[in-house]
Order: C-alpha cells, then sequence, then structure tokens
C-alpha cells in the first residue's frame, strides 16, 4: 500500500575530453584517478559476491563494488534499496534469491537512496527483472537528462528509461509491507538535491545513503545542489529519527549507530565552521585549503575517496 505519492555515477565518471586542464592543480590529480578506480570497481561489480548481513528478522544490509544496498523480503513482495553498479545486477538477485524462497518478483519494489549511479546503475536490470522503482522526484529528472558534476569536471549521459523511477514523491512516501512501515523522506539539498532516507520502524532499520559516508569525508556534489549545510542538517533530520538500538545504514563504508552517525555530524560542524571563519575573515579558497583545517580530522576522517584538500574546497564553495 503506497501512500503520500504526488558513482551515471559520480565514481564511475567520463572525463570530457580537455575539462581537466581547466581545474586546479589538485583537482586536477584527484579527477586523473578518479576514472581508472571508477572503471576497476564498475568491472569488478560482475564478478564481486554481495556479502549479506541480517539486521531484523527479514531486513538485509547487502554490500558489494558499489553504495551499501538494504533488503526487506516477504510474501507480499521484496523491497531493495539501492541497486550498486550495472553489472553487478546478476549477483544482486543471486543474492536475493537466496534470501528469499517465497516473494514473487512480479510485485519487488525498488527504492532509490539518490541519483548517482553506484546506487542506481543496476536499476534497469532490476526493472527487467520485475521491479518497480520508486524514488525522488528530482532522481527521475537527473536520471532522465544529461549531468555535468563540477567536482570531477565530467558530463554522463540520461540513464537507459528502463532505469527510470515510475513512482516519485516529493516530500514523504509511506510503504506498508511485509509486516512492516517505512518512511520514505524527502531531505533538503544534502549530497545532492536527490537525497532520501527510508526507515524501516518495526525493524528500527534506517537507511540514509550518501548523506553518510561512515568513517571518511564524504564526497559533497555541488553539482546536484549538495552543501556542507545541507548534508549537516541532513544528519540532523536523520538522526531525529534514530535511538540508541538503530541499526543505521551509510551509502558507504560499514553499519553503524546513532553515535557513530553523531560523530560524522559533529566533523562536518567544525570543518564547517573552521573553514567558514577563514573565509568570512577574507581567505580564498586556495588560502584556506592551505591553512589545513582539517589536520587535526585527517588521521581519522582522511583516509577514503575524498581527500582532506578537495573536502576543504568543497566545503569552502557551498558555504
Amino acid at each position: 500500500m503506497l501512500e503520500g505519492m504526488n558513482r551515471r555515477d559520480f565514481v564511475q565518471l567520463g572525463l570530457t575530453a580537455g575539462a581537466t586542464a581547466m581545474l586546479p592543480r589538485m583537482m586536477t590529480a584527484q579527477a586523473a584517478t578518479t576514472a581508472p578506480r571508477a572503471a576497476q570497481a564498475h568491472a569488478d561489480a560482475a564478478s564481486t559476491p554481495i556479502k549479506t548481513t541480517k539486521l531484523y528478522d527479514n531486513v538485509y544490509l547487502l554490500q558489494g563494488q558499489g553504495g551499501n544496498m538494504a533488503l526487506q523480503t516477504g510474501t507480499e513482495g521484496n523491497i531493495l534499496i539501492d541497486s550498486s553498479f550495472a553489472p553487478a545486477v546478476p549477483r544482486i538477485l543471486e543474492a536475493i534469491a537466496a534470501l528469499s524462497k517465497n516473494a514473487p518478483s512480479e510485485s519487488g519494489i525498488l527504492i532509490n537512496t539518490h541519483w548517482h549511479s553506484d546506487h542506481t546503475g543496476g536499476n534497469e536490470g532490476m526493472h527487467a527483472a520485475g521491479y518497480t522503482i520508486i524514488a525522488h522526484q528530482n532522481t527521475r529528472v537527473r536520471l532522465s537528462t544529461p549531468q555535468t558534476m563540477r567536482l570531477f569536471h565530467a558530463t554522463t549521459q540520461p540513464a537507459p528509461s528502463g532505469a527510470w523511477p515510475t513512482i516519485t514523491f516529493e516530500d514523504a512516501l509511506h510503504i506498508w509491507r511485509n509486516g512492516d512501515s517505512l518512511d520514505l523522506v524527502h531531505l533538503a539539498p544534502a549530497h545532492t538535491d536527490t537525497d532520501i532516507f527510508i526507515h524501516f520502524r518495526k525493524a528500527n532499520v534506517l537507511h540514509v545513503g550518501d548523506i553518510w559516508f561512515n568513517n571518511f569525508y564524504p564526497i559533497i556534489d555541488e553539482s546536484s545542489g549538495g552543501s556542507i549545510g545541507g548534508m549537516i542538517r541532513a544528519a540532523e533530520k536523520a538522526l531525529a529519527v534514530a535511538d540508541s538500538d538503530t541499526k543505521i545504514i551509510p551509502g558507504h563504508g560499514p553499519l553503524g549507530t546513532k553515535a557513530d552517525y553523531q560523530s560524522f555530524h559533529d566533523m562536518l560542524a567544525a570543518v564547517r565552521d573552521k573553514v567558514a571563519a577563514l573565509k568570512a575573515n577574507g581567505a580564498s579558497e586556495q588560502d584556506a585549503i592551505a591553512k589545513k583545517p582539517t589536520a587535526e580530522l585527517d588521521a581519522v576522517w582522511g583516509k577514503g575517496f575524498m581527500k582532506p584538500d578537495v573536502f576543504v574546497g568543497v566545503v569552502y564553495r557551498t558555504l
């Protein structure tokens, strides 16, 4: 029952020819390493088994090469959150088949947390397997039109029409299925302008997509409306529905707790405040980067895909 309806991959980006020459040196280096790393992850998705972790009687965490997924199984039809890279679809279907013996595939639902294709690349394949795709209305817009990502100075073409959501919503959507009630809640632009979180009330599982990168600095897609302030506000909104027992699924990184997510929020706020102070005192973006405002945080948060200097630049530009 539905109520309230009203890395194309930032990671797997094909760099526009000649565009990297226009970037600052540090951004050029970041972009130059993105394509081969992403292409490898995309290719590996076809052979990488999906790791499954039971979170509740019929709710599981699924992890492969792309963004973290979640699965609810049941006789009313499975619900899958996010679809990884396109080559991962056979592996995803294998994992689903192993976990759900009685679910009819023709009534499956796929929910996208946002538009980036390490979370939506498998949409077309899952749709072909009988899944109806649900997402925020902006996700359909971005999947159906060319997109340029400033961070990597790269442009992606529209996804195939079979990958587009066919049910969209504006603010919130509620689904009752397989003995649980799911809240799908849109967030003001944060990682992108397409972000939602999904809360399984009975199971007490919360999937927050890429508004949380657990244990490392996040990518903020400023070209899709993302900002540091939006990331902080989104974290606060998601944290408000969690308790100490909630199992929280980030877009990337390990399963976490409310305390883990609070630490991420606090890091974001600290970086925002430091960079904002530098900007208010007249520092340029390059000046702010040179002052290393994240130095005390880098040992914990700086070991992921997003390097500290690049992260500071995004924070500065999106204040």
